[in-house]
């Protein structure tokens, strides 16, 4: 969202997953083109432009080569809202009558010539008629193509094989192949139009309206009109439609849209809310902090919607696959309807060309190029069902291969709210003195540590007291405060100060507090452990994950502290931010050649580890930007164990592609053989083109469930 360079075309009416693959590769080629994919699952042709490309030619060539590839499908800017309506119109089930009645003329035309003495020339006539009505279009569509130089084509294929048929005096193979050939499309444009609508109506969370109020007047909107600051009122049952602050009202909320957590959340006056929860039963006026496009449900459907354009390694490979495959099958189809029969002793052209045709019905890639893409959104759908965000299947297959799971601990493994615990001082100031100063400097802060002191602290701070405030990173903050210099930080800050103090070992966070050069006492802060991080740990280590890893700001007694109760050997504390990818690289080096490494940060000062990691995992992404912008996958709750979960539905989505892989070519290649051999016939084979594919798809869509 709000990349400029990048643009999105709508393109209405794709269904051959094939067709989409060569739309992809040409649109590659356009000049002023950095990436382009067709993210088939959504009907999205997704481009990526050099900086001052001209976007209105590159359109126009998109265009033309979606004509050339696919004559029916409508090239759509999705700038135009006209597209959010197109989709749905397409996705009704509208277009199947004509199909199916054609079928069923064909089927009653073709049963009759079957099983009634006709006369030779009646019969031929049924049977050439039926196959016309059910094959014409894909002949008529096959001759437009090899036309404009588009051969080796599903349609191309059934039509060389089903012609061929009635050539050597197979009509009722012919038809019959026709026949069982459209009606496996049919099902398989079902199977898919199904799978496309389960996974949007999984991340049905794009709110219809809003209540804005208006003096004493309440007026439906669409969530677009509403800017910052204007109040809007939810009533029980509706969605919240943008994210904001409770001003009045008390009610539970529905948060599994978001999270996947099943327990209802209870909100009040000054409670933040985000877009995409329902609104259970009292009734809330909120106050809008955020227009709709920079909304928490606008930036996860964003995130969503564009996760099956960064395509898995197993995707593309397919892709290359079906590219040569099927030239190669066409090519072996040829060389065998032409030498054996030269060859071979008793052998008939006849014989061996409807072996060959077989061969070309089986060719047809569909299976691989459809249900594969699928398997992977399904995942993804599936794991957000359970409030994890995976932005790409090339994540989601990387989630496979971890071998190594590093941590941060503060607001990842610990709750990251921190309590002043400890007041200790040198006797030089009192103990509230030493909390005041402290306090001051951190006025500005909003880090966890600096936030519990100013909670501790109590009062209002008059920040015009403070003078040359100074924060260095990693280490404190310097200010000048009523003619005195003030140093807060921890052991680092001090030693660069030259301040002379004394170290201490404490569990939890130490705030070391000088004033004018001299050591005046120390703060300690602590910090919970989540709940649900031991159970995260115990199920990672159960699944084989060989190395857990903690990296950590924070002092070696409070980092080792948690590591002991959570079962981390390996820890590295009192790392500034720069030093934590310093540590990453280090053990990427170690690390063997396929193993993936997992860091896990909460997303706010860790973007520069997320980003180096092969998968950086954000945790408590609700609301967080930097979370979002910065990691691969968002866990959108504060559990830990949802790692575990999205580890589990990576393993479960890469076996049902496999499965898929298996599945497919396996049957082809037995067919291909049987064909050969001529044990095969053309109904073996039409069911190893279009019945595999319906059945891939199929299988593929048990990837939504993550169970």
């Amino acid at each position: 969202m709000g990349d400029k360079n990048k643009k999105e075309l709508f393109l209405e009416g794709l269904c051959c997953a094939n067709c989409a693959a060569k739309i992809e590769r040409e649109a590659n080629k356009i000049s002023g083109v950095d990436k382009a994919t067709v993210d088939f699952v959504s009907k999205k042709l997704i481009v990526n432009l050099d900086h001052n490309s001209d976007f209105n030619r590159i359109l126009n060539e998109a265009a033309n080569i979606v004509k050339m590839i696919e004559p029916e499908v409508k090239v759509i800017n999705r700038e135009d809202t006209k597209a959010e309506k197109h989709h749905s119109h397409e996705d009704s089930d509208e277009g199947y009558k004509e199909e199916i009645f054609k079928i069923a003329v064909g089927l009653v035309l073709f049963f009759s010539a079957l099983y009634f003495k006709f006369p030779e020339k009646i019969e031929f006539t049924l049977f050439l008629v039926s196959y016309l009505i059910v094959g014409g279009e894909i002949l008529l569509r096959a001759i437009k193509n090899i036309l404009r130089g588009q051969v080796f084509d599903e349609n191309f294929l059934m039509s060389i094989a089903t012609v061929g048929a009635f050539a050597i005096g197979e009509f009722p193979e012919g038809v019959a192949v026709m026949l069982f050939y459209q009606i496996g499309e049919l099902f398989q444009d079902m199977a898919v139009k199904k799978s496309r609508k389960s996974i949007s109506e999984l991340m049905d969370i794009r709110p219809d309206y809003a209540n804005l109020k208006i003096d004493n007047d309440i007026k439906r909107v669409s969530p677009e009109e509403i800017k910052v600051g204007d109040i809007i009122v939810v009533k029980p049952g509706e969605k919240i439609p943008l994210d904001g602050r409770v001003l009045e009202g008390k009610s539970m909320l529905d948060t599994s849209a978001l999270t996947g957590e099943s327990v209802p959340r209870e909100v009040e006056a000054g409670a933040s809310v985000l877009s995409g929860f329902i609104n259970k039963n009292g009734v809330l006026s909120i106050q809008v902090e955020k227009v709709f496009k920079d909304s928490t449900v606008a930036k996860i459907l964003d995130l969503v919607e564009n996760a099956s354009s960064r395509k898995a390694p197993t995707e593309n490979f397919i892709t290359k696959f079906a590219r040569y495959y099927t030239p190669a099958v066409v090519i072996t189809a040829l060389i065998l309807s032409i030498i054996p029969p030269l060859l071979i002793q008793g052998a008939t052209f006849q014989q061996w060309i409807y072996r060959a045709l077989v061969f070309l019905v089986v060719s047809c890639p569909c299976a691989l190029v459809v249900s594969i893409p699928l398997g992977f959104f399904g995942g993804i759908g599936g794991a957000s069902k359970n409030g994890i965000l995976v932005k790409g299947g090339n994540y989601l297959e990387a989630l496979n291969q971890v071998d190594t799971v590093v941590f941060d601990k503060t607001g990842t493994l610990t709750k990251g709210v921190f309590k002043v615990t400890e007041i200790k001082t040198t006797g030089a100031i009192s103990k509230d003195d030493l909390l005041e100063y402290a306090a001051f400097a951190e006025a500005y802060s909003n880090h966890p540590i600096g936030l519990s002191i100013l909670e501790a602290y109590g009062k209002d701070i008059n920040r015009s007291e403070i003078k040359g405030y100074n924060e260095i990173p990693g280490k404190g903050i310097r200010i000048k405060l009523k003619e005195n210099e003030v140093a807060v930080g921890n052991a680092k800050l001090m030693k660069e100060d030259n301040i002379s103090f004394n170290e201490v070992d404490a569990i939890g966070t130490i705030v070391y507090v000088a004033v004018d050069k001299v050591y005046c006492g120390y703060i300690v802060i602590s910090d919970e452990i989540k709940e649900d991080s031991k159970a995260a740990i115990d199920i990672l280590k159960e699944m084989g994950i060989k190395k857990i890893i903690m990296l950590t700001g924070d002092s070696k007694l409070a980092a080792e502290a948690v590591g002991k109760r959570l079962g981390i050997e390996k820890i590295y504390s009192e790392l500034l931010p720069g030093e934590k990818v310093e540590k990453l690289e280090m053990m990427d080096t170690d690390k063997n050649n396929k193993g993936k490494i997992i860091f896990v940060g909460d997303g706010i000062n860790d973007a520069p580890v997320l980003a180096r990691a092969d998968i950086g995992i954000a945790m408590g992404g609700v609301g967080s930007d930097a979370a979002i912008e910065a990691a691969d996958v968002v866990i959108m709750t504060d559990e830990p164990s949802k790692i575990a979960t999205a580890v589990k539905i990576s393993k479960r989505t890469k076996s049902i592609v496999l499965q898929n892989i298996i599945f497919a070519l396996g049957v082809k290649l037995v067919v291909l053989l049987l064909g050969a051999l001529g044990f095969a016939n053309m109904w073996e084979a039409v069911f190893a083109d279009v019945g595999v594919a319906v059945i891939a798809i199929l299988n593929s869509m048990r990837a939504l469930k993550t169970q």
